[in-house]
């Protein structure tokens, strides 16, 4: 596993991993692996003798940075929202709306996106309040068909509705069926992308909804879309028990199992057997690729 997901270059993973083994020989890098060692420091990967922080820190500063770079994002999506409302509130006021549509009431929403799915079923992306608050479109029989053909359908939805076991049921259900489902612990209205290329966004806390024919502003949203998805929830992998979860705390908290072991009131033995178990289930190699894999997912 690599962490360019996190943003960082092979060169910089190579040299950081290299400084793991090697500490305190940053004499014996080569003229180029220098210049790599500027880079690391500033991403807060090294210390000041430019020794490597310990792998629990460095997932924590990536992972934190990669948020950060999320949350950026999120508040360009803020600004489009903002946007979507000014629209509506134009729409309804009679001024121009070009692109941008008010449907009342929530059926008008979903016939509209079941007639663009029937004509190309290609894409449907949403973001709903909860797993079975269906949407009009996805109650249709043709939908089912639709998926079965190959409609690719990704749904998010916020990670409280987790505890309760029949949302989860009915999300793994969907999942199953090629709906695929993901929990996210951002915060964001609902949601619908067809094709990549026209939006249906919540116009209020009614069932009001704004339609927008906006190419730019569909990639806009896919973007952030696909950003969370890769940050969500796959609700088709096993929950954690509560101790399995204390102990991927522990694991990313501390250096060593001893004071990791001490920390949540377990023997070392059994921290090591709760880790080889939790790292199986991961399908991660190293303790540092499952500290990195629970840490990006948001579990702990």
């Amino acid at each position: 596993m690599t962490l360019d997901r996190l943003g960082l270059t092979p060169d910089q993973e190579r040299v950081y991993r290299w400084l793991l083994q090697e500490r305190n020989r940053t004499a014996a890098l080569a003229p180029a692996d220098r210049l790599v060692l500027g880079e690391l420091r500033q991403l807060g990967l090294l210390n000041d003798d430019l020794s490597a922080v310990s792998p629990v820190t460095a997932v924590d500063v990536l992972v934190r940075r990669r948020l950060s770079e999320a949350q950026r994002q999120f508040a360009e999506l803020g600004a489009a929202w903002d946007a979507l409302r000014e629209w509506g509130e134009e729409h309804r006021t009679g001024k121009p709306a070009g692109t941008v549509e008010f449907l009342p009431g929530g059926a008008e929403s979903g016939r509209r996106i079941h007639r663009l799915l029937a004509r190309e079923p290609d894409e449907l992306l949403s973001i709903q309040a909860d797993p079975r608050h269906t949407p009009f479109w996805r109650t249709r029989a043709g939908y089912e068909r639709q998926l079965a053909a190959g409609l690719r359908s990704r749904v998010i939805f916020p990670i409280d509705a987790m505890e309760d076991p029949a949302q989860v049921a009915y999300a793994r259900r969907r999942h199953a069926l090629g709906d695929l489902h993901r929990a996210t612990t951002q915060q964001i209205g609902p949601l619908a992308i067809v094709n990549r290329s026209v939006v249906f966004v919540a116009a209020g806390p009614g069932d009001d909804v704004i339609q927008i024919r906006h190419t730019s502003l569909a990639r806009l949203l896919v973007g952030v879309f696909d950003r969370m998805w890769a940050l969500a929830h796959d609700v088709a992998e096993p929950p954690f028990s509560p101790t399995e979860l204390r102990v991927l705390h522990a694991l990313t908290c501390h250096d060593t199992d001893e004071s990791a072991a001490r920390s949540i009131n377990i023997s070392v033995r059994k921290f090591r057997a709760h880790v080889a178990a939790v790292m199986d289930r991961l399908g991660a190699r190293t303790r540092f690729q499952a500290a990195l894999l629970v840490k990006e997912k948001g579990w702990i």
